[in-house]
């Protein structure tokens, strides 16, 4: 008997935003990345060129071996909706419409022809429909056997959400709510109400919350929708803009809520941090509704999402603490990005009917700590070699020093309990949007000051965004009020109580972003103001390097905890590079750099070069 030829499929997601690619073999994720890491432009959205050559460098392929290309929604269908939501407004959005056709006609409306172009690919190109897409994605890499899927976002062609059920080989999809009735777009309405931009400001939004009070909870459930006990609801358009115009919001929201949305980059107000609060509480709200219909339906312990709401790890938290689910799995890269690893897969199961491996089988659900899923810790693009990272190092004649593989770990710790902020720079970059320990800034977390110093010298971003633990997973529920694994940062759960720092009465009457200072817990740099945190549980299994770093840094202080924020500035993507890394760590307030073996020390490195362009030097183009 001959061996059976690899099936090898390549799924797309791209024209929106966060254009990306993942190549999956015999049903196996091989490679998966964003566009935007190798291009250096944050949601790049054009066509995933960089990040395709990527995936098919990592499989040894060229695109003509590719059996099937799958992308991630269907662009006529789409076509329909945009051209019959101008029609329904007439004459009004002639402009919004006339910018978009150029692209459409160009590019987005012929995807196939696009594809073939741009890969130089022969072969068949599957469409699944988008939220189908983002359903594969959810059900198809989870650990469950059978599990209820929701998928929320801003739109597909016609969805905005669904709700569904996967079982063996299959995801089918139940119930959908349909434009443009969307709780991704009434949440990013209120980013850019408050000031933030769209299709990427929605998390500081989320970190801007606690600060709040819910005052607005009410008018928006009386003014701006009609919310169902379902969880379904019918948004008051009059108060939304983005059918017909260039905003998300029109004149009655601005009148609505005593004035026009904040101008970016201005002073933060109370009003701006209550209004984040009240669009939370209902989107939570909205969220553990649609949660409790769909477990009415289908009955099931474990819940599997997608889509980019899936990324409200607040919302995420009170589901998994309230909602009546046993178990969730997310997608880490619930947005846009994670389409085309979920095209691939229903090309794979759907339309070739290919079985599929799973770890749940007959396992308890207090066992779920043992469970696998197959997106192997989301460390899916490029990986560079000591080799290639000294390389680097030599051509500009850059000192570090390079460590023994059994050093780098307490070397790290020890600097780390010095108070020093690390760039930490190794193995397979991550996909999805969080850092989860291969291209991620570490610190201290029992730092009082590491917040600021953070978020000030070295992510350059607002003062009142929260920072991320990495904790050792059997170390997790001892320290946070959670008791299963947040592998990929998704969760968030409050700092257990006898960790806490209670107020004082004086602290207890500070209001709005006046409580940034209060030192809330004896891990203050990561416990946010509602004495909540993001975090991130890690084991030896997914990431043993980054794993072994947090043990060593255990056994020196007895705190199983770090920060981990993502290797960036504000504005730019992801490191994913060594000459990115480098490059980052230079302009930025860091102390030390370690990449693979070689550890960098600030106080040793010449002045930056600016003019080096690295896209050149490296051939990135």
């Amino acid at each position: 008997m001959g061996k059976e030829k690899n099936i090898h499929i390549l799924g797309l997601s791209a024209y929106y935003h966060d254009s990306a690619a993942c190549l999956i073999r015999n049903g196996e994720i091989i490679a998966a990345a964003q566009e935007e890491r190798f291009t250096r432009k944050k949601h790049d959205h054009r066509f995933p060129t960089h990040a395709v050559a990527y995936c098919l460098k990592e499989a040894d392929l060229k695109a003509q071996d590719l059996d099937f290309v799958a992308f991630y929604d269907k662009p006529l269908i789409k076509f329909e909706r945009l051209l019959e939501t101008y029609l329904a407004y007439a004459p009004v959005g002639l402009k919004s419409f006339m910018m978009a056709m150029p692209l459409w006609l160009k590019q987005k409306l012929f995807m196939r022809d696009t594809i073939r172009k741009e890969m130089a690919f022969e072969g068949t190109i599957i469409f699944p429909e988008h939220h189908e897409s983002h359903a594969g994605s959810a059900f198809f890499p989870s650990p469950f056997s059978e599990a209820a899927v929701l998928t929320l976002d801003g739109v597909g062609e016609w969805a905005t959400s669904s709700m569904g059920v996967g079982k063996g080989n299959r995801v089918q999809l139940l119930a959908e709510m349909h434009f443009p009735h969307s709780l991704g777009l009434l949440y990013t309405a209120f980013t850019y109400y408050t000031g933030f931009k769209v299709n990427s400001g929605e998390y500081k939004l989320m970190g801007l919350a606690p600060y709040g009070e819910p005052k607005y909870v009410q008018t928006i459930l009386n003014e701006l929708m009609d919310l169902k006990e379902d969880g379904s609801f019918k948004l008051n358009m009059k108060h939304f803009n983005y059918c017909a115009g260039l905003t998300m919001t029109s004149e009655a929201f601005h009148k609505l809520f005593d004035g026009p949305p904040r101008q970016p980059e201005s002073q933060v107000t109370q009003k701006d941090m209550d209004l984040a609060r009240s669009i939370q509480v209902v989107t939570e709200e909205i969220m553990l509704r649609m949660a409790r219909t769909l477990h009415k339906r289908v009955n099931l312990p474990n819940l599997c999402m997608a889509g980019g709401v899936a990324l409200n790890c607040v919302g995420n938290g009170r589901l998994l603490r309230e909602g009546p689910f046993k178990r969730i799995w997310v997608q880490p890269a619930a947005g846009d990005a994670g389409g085309a690893l979920g095209a691939a897969m229903i090309t794979w199961h759907h339309y070739l009917d290919k079985p599929r491996q799973v770890s749940d089988t007959h396992v308890p659900v207090e066992k779920w700590d043992g469970l696998r899923d197959s997106q192997k810790a989301s460390l899916l693009g490029p990986a560079f070699s000591d080799d290639e990272i000294n390389a680097f190092l030599k051509k500009y004649n850059l000192p570090a020093k390079k460590l023994p593989k059994d050093r780098i770990a307490p070397e790290v710790a020890a600097l780390i309990e010095s108070g020093k902020v690390i760039g930490w720079f190794q193995g397979r970059m991550e996909y999805g949007p969080r850092a989860l320990g291969a291209r991620s800034i570490i610190g201290d977390a029992r730092n009082r000051q590491m917040q600021s110093v953070m978020n000030l010298k070295i992510k350059y971003r607002e003062s009142f965004r929260p920072f991320a633990p990495t904790v050792m997973e059997e170390h997790a529920s001892k320290v946070f009020e959670i008791d299963s694994p947040s592998p990929y940062m998704l969760m968030v759960a409050d700092v257990r109580p006898e960790r806490r720092i209670p107020m004082t009465s004086d602290q207890e009457k500070l209001f709005g972003i006046e409580k940034l200072n209060v030192i809330r817990s004896d891990i203050p740099a990561i416990t946010h103001v509602d004495y909540s945190a993001r975090l991130q549980t890690v084991n030896q299994h997914e990431n043993p390097l980054y794993y072994d770093m947090i043990k060593a840094f255990y056994e020196r202080t007895g705190c199983p905890v770090i920060i981990n924020t993502s290797f960036n500035v504000r504005g730019e993507p992801i490191v994913c590079s060594p000459q990115d890394a480098y490059t980052c760590f230079m302009r930025t307030e860091m102390d030390y750099l370690i990449m693979g073996s070689y550890l960098l020390d600030k106080k040793e490195q010449p002045p930056l070069k600016e003019d080096i362009d690295w896209k050149k030097e490296f051939e990135l183009d």
